[in-house]
């Protein structure tokens, strides 16, 4: 690892020298450490949301000088506070490696004050701005770099589980939808959690491709290019959609029966239901929309599922895989028997099977 100065590590060696560190300690607010960081980094900012904002203002309003002034004893104390609370029992071959925006003056504070200390504390060169400008370049690489197999299937045919199948059986697996916290679709938000912001996503998809090896093929489902609220890189979206694909159907009952397994909470709570298909209105007009909030109230989802894929969600499969997967083949498909565990299970075997067959 060539470094310039003992304590600054180069931009170019983060992947790779990650794992040397005992902890990544990212000094930014907590703002900006919400929005994005680098995985596996805990935050210990040295100016929060408001401080930050103020030494902003005066820096532009008053002086760059008066600025730094209160900058320094706004940092001053809080490294001292993490100190006292946080940092004490470490021992002394504790290796932090410490960022900040650019990797600049938050981060070297904290950084000359551990080494001082006698701890072997490093700076990341260019901070979180070099380490956003190498998520960027890598993933354009992975785009080059890896191959796909692509799952599609109808909503409902259960995808991302046969995904976590071929997880099971050894296969390398880029799970989006994980990744994004979204199933996709109208319906596809996770209940009670946020997804990621777009950076904070493409920071996890970064992540996910440094632990797959190029030479072996990598399987996904066949998804649009926006994932919820955050969209693939079209690099790798376009590489995805010249994937192969392998198409896995399941009986509308079967498929049925898995959303009403898989999207239990819609259930429960039948107005973020209504909220949802209410989405729908400038489609399908108003009318419909109240027929479907009806059967949700008299409970016959069995029945407002169904209509909703043969209506809603088939036509749309259909036209979208024909459009954007080059490769489909509606003659290369398995089935899947039914919603079981030993389906699924026996599903993606065949899969292997005929791919390598």
């Amino acid at each position: 690892m060539q470094l310039s100065n003992p304590y600054i590590l180069n931009i170019e060696n983060l992947a790779s020298a990650l794992e040397q560190f005992d902890m990544v300690i990212d000094v930014r607010s907590p703002s900006e450490f919400a929005l994005d960081h680098i995985p596996g980094a805990v935050n210990f900012p040295v100016l929060n949301n408001e401080e930050r904002i103020e030494i902003g203002t005066l820096y532009k309003q008053v002086s760059p000088f008066a600025a730094k002034k209160l900058g320094a004893a706004l940092v001053s104390r809080n490294i001292a506070n993490h100190l006292e609370h946080s940092l004490l029992d470490f021992p002394r071959e504790w290796r932090p490696l410490i960022y900040c925006w650019r990797g600049g003056e938050r981060s070297g504070a904290f950084t000359h004050i551990l080494n001082r200390i006698g701890w072997k504390a490093m700076q990341l060169e260019s901070g979180y701005q070099g380490f956003r400008r190498i998520v960027i370049d890598d993933l354009n690489q992975a785009a080059k770099d890896f191959s796909f197999q692509v799952v599609c299937g109808m909503t409902g045919s259960g995808k991302t589980r046969i995904l976590q199948e071929l997880k099971t059986l050894g296969a390398q697996v880029l799970d989006l939808e994980a990744l994004a916290m979204h199933r996709g679709s109208v319906l596809g938000n996770e209940p009670n959690i946020d997804q990621p912001s777009q950076k904070g996503f493409e920071t996890q998809l970064w992540n996910a491709f440094n632990s797959l090896d190029k030479s072996r093929i990598v399987f996904v489902e066949s998804e649009s290019k926006k994932v919820g609220g955050v969209h693939i890189p079209d690099p790798v979206m376009e590489k995805i959609r010249i994937g192969q694909c392998i198409e896995l159907r399941s009986s509308t009952h079967t498929r049925m029966s898995w959303l009403l397994r898989e999207y239990h909470h819609f259930l429960s709570d039948t107005e973020s239901f209504k909220h949802k298909l209410s989405l729908l209105t400038s489609r399908y007009g108003k009318v419909q929309i109240e027929k479907w909030n009806v059967a949700i109230d008299e409970g016959n989802f069995d029945s407002l599922v169904e209509e909703l894929l043969v209506m809603h969600y088939d036509p749309a499969y259909q036209t979208s895989i024909m459009r954007n997967f080059s490769k489909y083949d509606a003659e290369n498909f398995i089935q899947l028997a039914s919603d079981s565990d030993e389906a699924f299970m026996t599903a993606a075997q065949d899969l292997l099977t005929k791919l390598n067959s």
